[in-house]
């Protein structure tokens, strides 16, 4: 009989180094993955973004967009007109991240019900 050694448990340090600190940090917030999803459907203006994504400031965002550019799954593109017209879209990655994302909202919708439920029991019981 062959015994199977235990595998490691896996550290998260608290570092750049964390691939899923680092992604999660990013579109964890309480608007990127709004924006993400509102960019799926195709380019947009920031005006239309911001009347898209409900409740939003401004300033937050022109921080997301940005933060989400910086990180490669946004792309800000300024054409030279009068008034200066600004879109965004998806990146290739941008794209790529959304799949997986998709499958977590489908399972939001889905146990939304059962989430509530655990959250009503939880709060009469404490």
């Amino acid at each position: 009989m062959t015994t199977q050694a235990k595998p490691e448990k896996r550290i998260f340090h608290n570092n750049e180094d964390c691939p899923v600190r680092n992604v999660v940090s990013q579109i964890g917030d309480k608007w990127s993955m709004l924006i993400l999803f509102a960019l799926v459907d195709g380019t947009e203006r920031f005006n239309a973004l911001k009347s898209r994504v409900e409740g939003i400031s401004q300033r937050m965002l022109t921080q997301t967009l940005r933060d989400l550019e910086r990180e490669g799954y946004v792309s800000r593109t300024v054409y030279p007109e009068v008034p200066v017209r600004v879109e965004y879209c998806l990146t290739e990655m941008g794209r790529d991240l959304v799949k997986p994302l998709y499958q977590l909202v489908c399972w939001a919708e889905q146990h939304q019900g059962d989430i509530r439920l655990a959250r009503q029991a939880y709060d009469e019981r404490s």
